[in-house]
């Protein structure tokens, strides 16, 4: 597969102005607050099965609207208070098995899976968690459920759950509050941005990984792949929507979290991505807020990125700073 966008040299310097709209940090704060006055209630079952030199337990908290969200907590043997990994699922995929989660743990952390709600048929092992809240008509698949209006969008409820999620594992007894990192990749990546401008200094530092859900009108426009051709089908019908289509997006554009954001951060891209253009990563990139950031680019890798070659530049990324 050739280059999709820009050249490496080219996105070195590309930064462009992502448009934000006035009330986006009252937006959030309201729809934080909503959540957080529903008592947090945190279940952790143990898991029996085939691993044994590891605690497998599966979670139960509470995220947007009160509702019950699934995931998975896999980690050491230990009564020390740990760093923890909290990690967000790419699209359509759901929290899978437990087997499938074991580096983190394996490497010293305590690592937290989060279900996406609604999602968990498109790849992987399975979902197990319910979106209970309707939509007006959508194109199939996620994009465009709820897009008539920011309070009603899908990923209203998502990124509040991410956030609901981090500040209940830093209750947990045998996590250290103090360091909680983010990640995910695709959609766990724009989820990680979002957790990361919400939450600020409560997260210890942010691994998006191939992000998307960044830079929504060039994405939407120029993306070759799909889900952000799910815009592009739906405003092709709704012709009458396009204005208030981008509004409710610029409500959830990781490079709008990104200007929010504190953690120390490790990006990561594929310079042959048809599905996320690296221009939409660099735009999240260059708007990070944080000092310490890096990205790594793998220019003959598409969607995929670095894999578990990215996963072990991640842990000692992390390590450095822990």
């Amino acid at each position: 597969m050739p280059l999709t966008d820009l050249t490496l040299a080219e996105l070195r310097d590309y930064c462009p102005v992502v448009p934000e709209p006035d009330d986006f940090d009252d937006f959030w704060a309201g729809t934080l607050a909503g959540a957080r006055a529903v008592p947090q209630e945190l279940s952790l079952v143990p898991v029996p099965g085939p691993i044994t030199e590891l605690l497998v337990e599966d979670l139960t908290f509470r995220g947007f609207g009160g509702d019950q969200v699934r995931g998975w907590v896999v980690r050491p043997r230990t009564t020390v208070a740990l760093p923890a990994v909290v990690e967000f699922i790419g699209y359509n995929g759901g929290r899978g098995l437990p087997a499938e989660k074991l580096r983190w743990a394996a490497s010293g952390f305590v690592h937290v899976v989060m279900d996406t709600r609604g999602q968990g048929s498109g790849w992987g092992t399975g979902g197990a968690t319910a979106d209970p809240h309707g939509a007006g008509p959508a194109f199939e698949g996620f994009m465009t459920r709820g897009i008539e209006s920011p309070e009603e969008y899908f990923y209203r409820r998502v990124f509040t759950d991410a956030a609901r999620l981090v500040e209940a594992v830093a209750t947990l007894p045998f996590v250290d509050p103090a360091r909680i990192a983010v990640t995910g990749g695709s959609q766990g990546g724009g989820i990680t941005l979002a957790a990361a401008g919400l939450l600020g200094e409560r997260v210890f530092a942010a691994l998006p990984d191939v992000p998307f859900l960044c830079h929504f009108r060039r994405s939407v426009e120029l993306t070759p792949g799909r889900p952000f051709t799910e815009v592009r089908s739906y405003l092709s019908v709704h012709r009458d929507r396009v204005a208030e289509v981008f509004r409710t997006l610029s409500y959830f554009d990781g490079a709008v979290f990104a200007r929010r954001a504190s953690a120390p951060a490790l990006f990561s891209v594929g310079m042959m991505d048809d599905i996320v253009l690296p221009s939409s990563v660099f735009a999240a990139f260059h708007n990070y807020a944080a000092d310490d950031r890096d990205i790594a680019a793998y220019e003959f890798n598409g969607h995929e990125g670095g894999e578990t070659y990215h996963w072990q530049r991640q842990v000692e990324w992390l390590r450095e700073r822990l």
